[in-house]
């Protein structure tokens, strides 16, 4: 197995890996990661190079175990196991519309293309939520509401993507959390999550979209 640091070879990698999209996005985001500062602190391994048949995306220095974001080659197709990116399926906007539109339009939109509109009396948020961030002395929160989570374990694993890795978060007037959307080291949507008496006012579309906006803006691609 060999370990690509060279960034000539991990650019080289992400252009092969671009043109088996989306089969190949777990492997693909943590490569864009890598060859964009690596703050997942990650590495790729190869079986070999340039004419590799397997490639392995995993922690620097760790030996890996279960699925962690490989690839192999069957064919002339790069098979990766199931992990998604940022989720797709978020919803048509008018191009180069900002983050405050899709606050109040939330809800009175249709996903998929075209731009098919909604009864307008549909839910959405309140006029005073806005986008904000997540902050440290959030992680208990999100450990509690993560499927995952509820242990040491996984409250270290959230700490380290909140700190590392992009995410979308709105927030209520005071600047409480009401929804959000976390990422991870493969590029991945990882703990999406609305408190229960913030639901059915569009707070996910809404933070779904724009996670998928601000991933396209930094060349990652979306996919449902």
């Amino acid at each position: 197995m060999q370990i690509l640091t060279c960034p000539a070879q991990l650019q080289r990698l992400e252009g092969i890996l671009r043109k088996s999209l989306p089969l190949a996005l777990p492997v693909y985001g943590a490569v864009l990661n890598i060859t964009r500062g690596n703050p997942g602190q990650s590495e790729v391994v190869v079986d070999k190079w340039p004419d590799f048949g397997a490639v392995l995306a995993r922690p620097s220095g760790e030996v890996a175990s279960g699925d962690m974001g490989h690839c192999k080659e069957g064919g002339n197709v790069t098979w990766c196991p199931g992990m998604c990116q940022v989720c797709s399926g978020y919803p048509w906007v008018p191009p180069g519309a900002g983050e405050r539109w899709l606050l109040e339009h939330a809800g009175s939109i249709l996903p998929g293309s075209g731009g098919h509109h909604t009864d307008l009396s549909s839910p959405r948020p309140d006029p005073a939520v806005r986008v904000g961030s997540l902050r440290p002395s959030h992680v208990d929160l999100l450990n509690d509401t993560w499927a995952f989570g509820g242990n040491a374990r996984s409250r270290r694993y959230l700490a380290k993507i909140l700190e590392r890795f992009p995410h979308v978060c709105l927030q209520d007037s005071s600047g409480e959390p009401l929804s959000w959307v976390l990422t991870d080291h493969f590029g991945t949507g990882t703990h999406s999550y609305t408190l229960p008496a913030h639901r059915r006012h569009g707070h996910m579309q809404v933070a779904l979209t724009v996670a998928a906006q601000r991933a396209q803006a930094r060349g990652f691609p979306t996919f449902g």
